[in-house]
């Protein structure tokens, strides 16, 4: 999405976990099988975990659910907490508040998980385009 919008020059994307299960580990087969059918190829991404620096070189810091926005918040320095928000929050089409984990449940799920996201990152981005845009005419 930042690519066809143009922005990748201006934005940076990443993804990172807050505990360290599966770190080093690709994504899950399902996920990745669900993300190709949308034309998305996530099968070279490498679990990570986040890392302090994250909350000072990150303008925003997506959670997918309160647990983990909540461990967020435990390891986030004060000064950034402004940063954090659940990634929901940015969602036009759906009214949920949380992205649900899929890893119990069928493929069903991760295509859920899918149009959940896509919806949010449309939001995002177009936050992330006004913000891009104020940058550049100051």
């Amino acid at each position: 999405m930042v690519d066809e919008a143009g922005l990748s020059g201006a934005v940076q994307v990443d993804s990172a976990a807050t505990h360290s299960f599966h770190l080093g580990e690709a994504p899950d087969a399902r996920a990745q099988a669900a993300a190709r059918k949308r034309g998305y190829d996530i099968s070279q991404s490498v679990a990570r975990q986040v890392r302090p620096e994250d909350f000072r070189e990150f303008d925003l810091i997506l959670a997918m659910d309160w647990e983990n926005l909540s461990a967020l918040q435990q390891q986030c320095p004060k000064v950034y907490h402004h940063k954090l928000m659940l990634l929901m929050r940015f969602a036009n089409e759906f009214e949920e508040a949380t992205v649900p984990d899929p890893y119990y449940g069928g493929v069903e799920g991760f295509n859920k998980v899918l149009d959940y996201i896509e919806d949010a990152c449309q939001g995002v981005l177009e936050v992330v385009r006004k913000r891009v845009t104020q940058y550049q005419a100051a």
